[in-house]
């Protein structure tokens, strides 16, 4: 299940980066961010782009999947995936492939 709550996303950095043992300001350095940026992304008070996301998941040696499914396997399966996509309006479909292909170059950065 994707998240998409800012608080939510902000709780699965904020475990990911103790488990790694960094502290913000050395997170935040990685990532190109201010410590109170990245301060603020831990607490959800903020919406980042997904760039923003990409920078800290580089910085964290994690995928976004970690973070915007909460570490959890993918409810849906490919066909259903897929089905939905079909399902949504031209524009829609062009976003959806759009953050598809981010996500995909970001695995090769």
């Amino acid at each position: 299940m994707l998240v998409f709550d800012f608080r939510t996303i902000g709780n699965q950095l904020l475990a990911i980066r103790r488990r790694a043992g960094l502290t913000q300001a050395e997170t935040a350095e990685a990532a190109g961010l201010s410590d109170r940026t990245y301060a603020d992304i831990e607490r959800g008070t903020v919406n980042m782009r997904l760039e923003t996301l990409l920078r800290i998941c580089r910085a964290l040696h994690i995928t976004p999947d970690q973070v915007l499914t909460g570490g959890e396997e993918p409810e849906l399966r490919e066909a259903e995936i897929m089905a939905r996509l079909n399902d949504c309006a031209p524009e829609e479909r062009r976003t959806a492939l759009r953050l598809v292909e981010v996500y995909l170059q970001s695995l090769r950065d």
